[in-house]
């Protein structure tokens, strides 16, 4: 096995093992003989996997299983090799297509993280839970922008998370402070994680809604909360799931109240709007800072415009026009839509990936794959599509 060197731009600093973790895999799976790709610009530095006596090189030619993160430069893909990351083919997404025709030319083996699975279906690797924790910490930046205050470090010039709730604990929140959340999966729970530790107080929504509070609270809002059906029939969560068609939104009374909402749910494309161009004209609505930590431009968020980078996380929307305006402009609202949000905190983020590669992967792909946890995850092999993916031949043209 080897470790390749990110080289997508802009470089992102995560890792698929941290030096420690290297040393267990040596340790506790002695067949392995694994191999760390020298990286200028990776979080954990190579005199950190060397300390750790971790093999390391510039060529990983010689390696059976290339492991990376991001999509793998076409240039850096070796021929007839086996190559696991998040490649970003499956939903057709169209500045892959060339990587995926590449990966047939050159017979890669290509193993998804977004495919490897349990039993039940359930994703064991994913960076969901990170992008709610520096999202949720993006908007309280977001939030001081406007309002001023002691200046919050951006999340990737903090060494750790640990640094990261230094600052954010150092920040003094006002105490008529309302944050609506939406979504309670892996990214919800990152950000309700930091809510938490900023000293935010979870209610339920129907308290939100109806009463006053001493200090500043959160209520979170699952799909029950925040659609309802267009015939007036009563909602049926498991046939919302199935088809959520025939839905409307019923979001607004939460954010004629809320002052910062946090977008964390995962959203169906067949799906209503949440927060519509027309809601957010509404002369009623409080909001100031929306943080849409899910990014689906074009989605259910009308004020998501467009993808925003880590060095320049916001925006200002101004609901009268529906238009992009600089950030903290008098009367717009704040928009935090950075994409790729673990990235801002690559060491907590990397240990935490590579803790569920050694327990929940590794042993599949050393061992015996008995689950198929491997085959379903793959998508291609040999200069074929696999059985599951045979619907990417003609986006695999490039």
């Amino acid at each position: 096995i080897g470790l390749i060197r990110e080289g997508k731009q802009p470089a992102d600093r995560r890792v698929a093992l941290t030096p420690s973790q290297c040393k267990e895999v040596m340790q506790r799976f002695p067949d392995v003989d694994l191999l760390v790709q020298r990286s200028p610009v990776r979080a954990y530095t190579d005199a950190e996997y060397e300390v750790m006596e971790i093999p390391m090189a510039d060529d990983l030619s010689d390696r059976e299983l290339i492991i990376g993160i991001k999509e793998v430069p076409l240039d850096m893909l070796m021929n007839g090799k086996a190559h696991q990351f998040f490649s970003h083919t499956i939903k057709e997404q169209p500045h892959n297509a060339k990587l995926l025709k590449a990966i047939l030319e050159k017979k890669v083996r290509l193993i998804d993280h977004e495919l490897l699975t349990d039993p039940n279906g359930d994703r064991v690797l994913a960076f969901g839970y990170w992008a709610g924790v520096v999202g949720a910490y993006n908007a309280f930046r977001g939030w001081q922008l406007t309002h001023g205050g002691p200046v919050l470090k951006p999340a990737h010039e903090c060494h750790d998370l640990e640094e990261l709730e230094e600052h954010l604990h150092a920040y003094p929140l006002p105490t008529d402070l309302r944050i609506v959340l939406t979504g309670g999966g892996r990214v919800g729970k990152g950000a309700m994680g930091i809510l938490e530790r900023a000293g935010v107080v979870r209610v339920k929504p129907d308290a939100f809604l109806g009463n006053t509070f001493e200090g500043p609270v959160y209520t979170v809002l699952g799909s029950a909360d925040l659609y309802e059906r267009e015939d007036g029939q009563p909602f049926d969560k498991a046939a919302f799931h199935k088809d959520p068609t025939g839905h409307r939104s019923k979001f607004l009374p939460y954010v004629k109240l809320a002052k910062m909402y946090l977008a964390c749910h995962y959203w169906d494309a067949r799906g209503p709007k949440i927060l519509s161009a027309q809601d957010l004209k509404d002369p009623a609505l409080t909001l100031e800072v929306i943080a849409d930590i899910s990014c689906d431009i074009g989605g259910p968020i009308d004020s998501t415009l467009r993808a925003t980078k880590i060095a320049d996380p916001f925006f200002g929307y101004d609901p009268s026009t529906g238009k992009e305006v600089q950030a903290g402009t008098k009367g717009t609202i704040t928009v935090m839509t950075v994409d790729n949000l673990p990235a801002e905190l690559p060491r907590d983020a990397s240990d935490a990936f590579g803790r569920d590669l050694i327990e929940r992967v590794l042993p599949s792909l050393i061992n015996d794959d008995k689950e198929d946890m491997i085959g379903r995850a793959t998508i291609a092999e040999d200069g074929k599509l696999s059985e599951h993916f045979q619907y990417l031949a003609e986006y695999a043209k490039g």
